[in-house]
């Protein structure tokens, strides 16, 4: 599990890109290296990662191919910069929202304009997961927790209103229009969407089955 709150972003170090699997290393700083063990979990770009590898001051990490059909890790390169959070623990402060590390998909950068102190960055998610996002709610961008803002339904297109710190510690403000972020939208609103969904749609179902059943026993 992990909060959204993304503690920096930090270097590709290590980059073997082999058919089906990417084998990678990032580079941290000590205190994101503190009580790290083989098998933990930790969230690059979004993504949940499992810790492969510790060499020195580097975490190692495999991407199968399913992870690279799905997310952006396909298209990092050696020396490119990540996002990084370890994942979370029952004593930290959540000042984001609750992430799985389970990418749904691409959302793509449409525009972004920039002023001293703000930028906002229009976004655009796939069609199947509109349904899931509403004005002032939150969704995760390549691991980073962020508050929805000017929805529009039908385009999926929304905006986020970065400050100055988190372009500090992020490479959001490295990005383009035109370049793909993972996306992963709030489980527990894709739950209630989805439970309401087949209710409806089993409730209806049962209520036209009754209608037509008594209307074929009508006598004429």
């Amino acid at each position: 599990m992990y909060t959204g709150i993304v503690r920096g972003a930090f270097p590709v170090t290590f980059f073997n890109n082999k058919p089906g699997l990417l084998t990678y290393g990032v580079q941290l700083p000590p205190e994101l290296m503190d009580e790290i063990s083989l098998g933990a979990s930790v969230n690059i770009d979004g993504v949940c990662q499992t810790v492969i590898k510790i060499e020195n001051d580097a975490l190692y990490f495999d991407a199968s191919t399913e992870t690279l059909r799905i997310t952006t890790l396909g298209d990092i390169k050696l020396g490119d910069y990540v996002h990084v959070e370890r994942s979370a623990k029952l004593s930290d402060e959540n000042g984001g929202h609750i992430l799985s590390g389970h990418i749904d998909g691409k959302a793509k950068i449409i525009k972004i304009a920039k002023s001293n102190f703000e930028t906002i960055i229009t976004i655009e998610i796939p069609q199947p997961f509109r349904k899931y996002l509403f004005n002032k709610g939150f969704v995760a961008l390549h691991g980073c927790s962020l508050t929805i803002c000017n929805y529009e339904l039908k385009s999926g297109r929304f905006d986020i209103n970065l400050i100055p710190e988190t372009i500090r510690l992020t490479q959001f403000g490295e990005k383009s229009a035109g370049d793909e972020i993972n996306l992963e939208i709030d489980r527990q609103t894709q739950v209630l969407v989805d439970t309401i969904e087949r209710t409806l749609e089993q409730t209806l179902g049962d209520s036209l089955a009754r209608i037509l059943g008594k209307a074929s026993n009508i006598k004429i």
